[in-house]
Parts: structure tokens; sequence; C-alpha cells
């Protein structure tokens, strides 16, 4: 008895283990964040294309809407996303699911008005048969002041 409540423990542990942070994980998921706002910037939607998630849903400050309108917003130059500081980025993993805070000020235009807001970006990446996709990309703004120059 003693035996199987020790191979128990040894197995309950190891499993905790394996779903803890994950370095190699934090790492690919920030640098994929990072190509990611690169990607916007540029407009480059193929990219942007295979990153979301056929399910992924937007939320901006102007609404809420899904991959199709996403893409279409930033191939037509609706929302272009100049430049986004990052000024800290936290990952937590859950089993499949990353979900990683950007605390950002992004310049952008939108509708012809260039802005610069800060926001704390939430970015919820899936990982579906080896690849990471996003599922999530929340727009929310902040109370302080702006800090880029």
């Amino acid at each position: 008895m003693k035996k199987v409540i020790h191979c128990l423990f040894i197995l309950i542990l190891f499993v905790t283990k394996s779903f803890a942070q994950n370095p190699a994980v934090e790492q690919q998921i920030t640098t994929l964040s990072k190509q990611k706002w690169q990607w916007m910037s540029d407009k480059n939607v193929d990219s942007l294309a295979t990153l979301f998630h056929e399910k992924s849903m937007f939320v901006h400050m102007g609404g809420s809407w899904g991959k199709t309108q996403e893409i279409k917003v930033i191939k037509e130059g609706t929302i272009w996303y100049k430049k986004a500081e990052v000024y800290s980025v936290t990952v937590n993993i859950i089993d499949n699911t990353v979900i990683l805070l950007n605390d950002i000020d992004l310049a952008a235009v939108v509708g012809g008005n260039e802005v610069i807001n800060p926001f704390m970006v939430t970015e919820v990446y899936v990982n579906e048969n080896g690849q990471w996709r996003m599922g999530s990309l929340t727009f929310s703004k902040l109370l302080r002041a702006v800090k880029i120059k």
C-alpha cells in the first residue's frame, strides 16, 4: 500500500510539473507576440491569417469581431497598427493554452486619425497539433499616461 501511495505521489508531482510554467514555451509565445506586432504594423495579412485561429475573436475600443473582419480591417488600413511599444510581458500557461499580457503604448492610425493609446493587451494562444494559434486579442485602455515619445 505504501508503495502504491508513493507511486501515486510521484505521478502527481510529474503531472503537476509538466503543466507548470515552461521557459521554452514562454519564450516561443513572447517571440510570436512580438512578431505579430510587426506583422500588424507591416499589414502582413498572410502571416496573420495563419496565426489567427478560425474561431478567434478581437476586442477593440470600437467593437469586437472575428478573424475575417480583423484581417479586412488590417488589409484595408481601417486600423493601422503603426508601432507597439511594449513595456512588460506576462505569460501564463494553462495546459495547451497560453495567456499573454502586454503593457503597451500603441501608435496607430484609426479612421485616418493618428492616435497613441496606453493598453493592456490580452492575447490568448492555443496549441493545436503542435502549432500555436491566436484565439483572442483584447485591447483594454489603461488610465496611465502615454510613455512613448
